[in-house]
């Protein structure tokens, strides 16, 4: 009994200086453990030059399936549950977007958690500078992007939200096109409409000699064209080209110093009449005769000109009348021309002119050719004429009223009520030119009527 108890006690006072060293030095042991980890295994050398054959994959699976007391199928099914391991080699190519097969072999990316092809593609298509530098426009909505396409417009990115909204639009015509799968909170994020469509579009800039117009429009078309002078808002001149396309319009010419014609206010404005008839933006005014018939009459909407008629039914009624005013008074033509080809003689300095080169035009009159002035309604479009209309904030320039000059035009006004200025560039543009549609349709049937004299 006491050999028992004193072989214990030896027992207990070793544990307890082992417990002791561990506690007083716990990093040896964490080091012993860490070593044989790193420890290569016993290589196992076999007699005559032997060496181990490696096991099949199915063989160390059913192996190892009866190492740990289960069937093959269970191991498997375990190993498909956990996750795997990623490959370093192809941990990059995993970020990438996979292309997938759509109708007809079209592909399409798909644009993952940070992508921004979407917000730079659209911040750079809303500056005018990259419009011009880079070629390209931003084109949004089903409608719109299917007119383009139709029209012969080239299309170089468009994104989409889903895969049904990219099978209402022509497919063949998206053979060479980037096609980008987006979030549908992307588009409403960087869209400008208040209900997104889910498909926005980068085109290369179309060309109105290149493009496809529609037959049925240009078969309806009337000799009559539109020169925009100054029109600087977009949503009048969004509204002006729709205007012209509705009454048939043969073309549409923008000067120098309207707002580009590719604005996205201007697209939504004129909803798809860049691709019914032609437009031809930032021409000076040296190059606008080059874009009309040899024979054209010029006429001017003036609503200024409504300031003589109220002038002479004060001289009727005795009523006493102000003195006549200077040009730049009526605001319907500017008081000083901006280029060096309109004439002018010389004058007193002006330092209320709003022209944009003042050091040019220090010291110079100008002199005014005279233009008569007619109600819109009487007979001013017979043949092929063509049509100013200037903004509202501007007015017209000194070379659409030589012009009018040399072409023996008028001056059209519409008649309104005491009280009121004048109306929106957009709204008289609308009435002339509808009018002017209904006097050229007239005058075309009237030609008709007459017999022609068969030669005998």
């Amino acid at each position: 009994m006491a050999a028992f108890v004193r072989r214990l006690g030896r027992e207990l006072l070793v544990e307890r200086r082992a417990v002791l060293a561990v506690q007083g030095n716990p990093g040896a042991e964490w080091r012993r453990y860490v070593r044989a980890l790193r420890r290569r295994p016993v290589r196992i050398l076999f007699p005559d030059g032997e060496e181990e054959k490696p096991l099949k994959a199915s063989q160390a699976t059913a192996a190892a399936a009866q190492q740990r007391g289960g069937s093959e199928k269970d191991l498997r099914r375990r190993s498909d549950t956990q996750p795997r391991a990623e490959d370093p080699s192809k941990a990059g190519l995993s970020r990438r977007p996979a292309a997938e097969e759509l109708l007809d072999g079209l592909r399409f990316d798909r644009a993952l958690a940070g992508d921004r092809r979407l917000g730079r593609a659209v911040s750079a298509a809303r500056s005018r500078k990259y419009r011009e530098q880079q070629g390209k426009v931003l084109l949004e909505g089903r409608r719109l992007i299917c007119d383009a396409l139709l029209a012969g417009a080239v299309p170089h990115t468009l994104f989409f939200s889903s895969v049904d909204q990219l099978r209402e639009l022509p497919l063949d015509k998206l053979r060479r096109t980037s096609l980008v799968k987006v979030k549908p909170e992307d588009i409403q994020l960087w869209s400008d409409l208040v209900t997104p469509q889910g498909v926005i579009a980068i085109f290369q800039r179309p060309d109105a000699s290149r493009l496809n117009f529609p037959r049925d429009g240009l078969g309806h078309s009337v000799p009559l064209s539109i020169i925009c002078d100054n029109v600087r808002d977009p949503g009048n001149l969004g509204t002006i080209l729709r205007c012209a396309a509705a009454a048939g319009c043969h073309d549409v010419l923008l000067t120098k110093g309207c707002v580009d014609v590719w604005e996205p206010k201007v697209l939504r404005a004129a909803m798809g009449a860049h691709f019914r008839l032609p437009i031809f933006p930032s021409l000076q005014w040296e190059d606008v005769p080059r874009h009309l018939p040899a024979v054209v009459t010029v006429h001017l909407a003036d609503n200024c000109s409504a300031v003589d008629e109220r002038h002479g039914a004060l001289k009727e009624a005795g009523l006493p009348r102000s003195s006549p005013g200077k040009a730049e008074e009526y605001g319907w033509v500017r008081s000083r021309p901006c280029s060096r080809s309109a004439p002018r003689e010389k004058r007193p300095r002006d330092p209320e002119s709003d022209c944009d080169s003042e050091s040019d035009d220090d010291g110079l009159d100008i002199s005014l050719p005279k233009v008569a002035s007619q109600l819109y309604y009487e007979s001013w479009a017979e043949k092929h004429t063509a049509l100013v209309i200037g903004g509202e904030t501007h007015g017209l320039s000194l070379e659409a009223l030589h012009l009018a000059a040399r072409t023996a035009g008028r001056r059209l006004f519409v008649p309104m009520v005491p009280g009121v200025d004048s109306l929106n560039s957009a709204m008289a543009a609308s009435i002339l030119l509808f009018e002017g549609r209904r006097q050229l349709l007239l005058s075309n049937q009237r030609c008709r009527s007459v017999p022609q004299l068969k030669p005998q």
